[in-house]
């Protein structure tokens, strides 16, 4: 109930006639239409990974600072809202424990548990670490390319990590469709318990992991 309950929150918040837009998706299959409302960019930022105590202000971060930050791939994707070719992203078929961080800014987003092998050809979850009303990952419109979509992004530094489909397995039926470069992996933080459907969701391609 808490779920479904979640999701009629999205669908309500969802931009006018989306469902009469049809998304055409990253990779080859039928297309697709997004789903989660609009939301905000960039959030309160959290402390910086070096020790800090003062926050890191990510809004104030410039393009030479984000350059400087990250790998040229990283950067590319997360700052460029750039993708990776389908089928070559490193946590595409892991199936380590842990926790997957923002690798911009070490924000946890997702966890091992909700991730699972859609055969699209980049890493899917079925939902954030925090749930569908989630703090750490937020979504926007995407108009590009002729399309309408639904990017997803890391609240706390406006980091682009993919796209999220209403395609997925579960109850709640969604697909967060993410960019390996945009994540770190922490396989040492034990991933919370989840009712997500996780690697080895029924109707989904999982001998593919």
């Amino acid at each position: 109930m808490k779920i479904a309950s979640a999701r009629r929150s999205l669908v309500a918040f969802a931009f006018a006639g989306a469902a009469a837009v049809v998304a055409a998706p990253l990779f080859a299959g039928p297309a697709r239409t997004p789903l989660l409302a609009p939301k905000p960019a960039v959030a309160d930022a959290p402390a910086s990974a070096d020790g800090d105590e003062s926050p890191t202000d990510w809004k104030s971060l410039t393009d030479t600072d984000w350059k400087k930050r990250l790998t040229p791939e990283q950067y590319k994707i997360l700052r460029k809202h750039g993708t990776e070719r389908a089928g070559t992203g490193k946590y595409e078929h892991s199936k380590v424990a842990g926790v997957y961080e923002c690798a911009g800014c070490e924000q946890p987003l997702f966890v091992s548990d909700a991730k699972y092998d859609s055969g699209c050809g980049w890493p899917s979850f079925t939902e954030p670490v925090d749930g569908l009303d989630s703090k750490a990952v937020g979504a926007s419109i995407d108009r590009r390319f002729g399309m309408v979509r639904t990017e997803v992004h890391c609240k706390n530094c406006g980091g682009h990590l993919g796209h999220v489909f209403n395609d997925g397995p579960g109850p709640n039926g969604l697909r967060f469709c993410i960019n390996s470069a945009s994540l770190t992996l922490d396989p040492t933080e034990a991933a919370p318990g989840s009712d997500a459907v996780g690697k080895d969701a029924p109707g989904n391609a999982g001998d593919e992991n």
